[in-house]
């Protein structure tokens, strides 16, 4: 028996193929010989999968620029929670609303309930451009460590707060 299993061993060794030095390379490079790296794919132009991204649920985040412009003098914040809803502060009310990160970094956010504070027209009119952006927001992505939500309303970009 337990020469048996010695020359299974020996015949499973045998059967895993020998790498030639520029194979070993190849695989350090994350390709197989003859086969383009990344690198390479990319200069050719073909599409290459990225990894999925995991959306930062519970996370505490703060608009920085909405449609290209900075946001400075208006506080407005975003909450999703582990239960998928999304909380926060459009700069005049609060808002509530479901919030489902999608697959591919999609993104999609439900009806908005809202508080019906008065404030100066300025606030309003920033207001509802985000809460319109946010509303119609379809794709997420992290880039330098901020949050950007786009959309055919604009685009959202929000940095962790406290």
């Amino acid at each position: 028996m337990i020469r048996r299993l010695g020359l299974a061993a020996v015949l499973a060794s045998l059967m895993v193929p020998m790498l030639v030095p520029g194979e070993a390379a190849a695989q350090r490079r994350g390709g197989k010989e003859g086969q383009p790296t990344r690198e390479q794919m990319e200069a050719m132009g073909t599409p290459i999968s990225q990894q999925e991204k995991t959306f930062p649920l519970g996370a505490s985040w703060s608009v920085v620029a909405l449609n290209g412009k900075p946001v400075q003098d208006r506080r407005a914040t975003l909450i999703v929670d582990m239960n998928l809803r999304g909380t926060g502060f459009g700069g005049c009310n609060t808002f509530s609303a479901a919030a489902y990160p999608l697959r591919q970094q999609g993104f999609a956010v439900g009806p908005i309930a809202l508080t019906k504070r008065t404030c100066d027209k300025g606030l309003l009119e920033f207001e509802k451009a985000f809460l319109l952006a946010l509303r119609a927001t379809s794709k997420w992505d992290l880039v330098e460590g901020r949050l950007v939500l786009k959309g055919g309303a604009g685009e959202v970009t929000l940095s962790r707060s406290l």
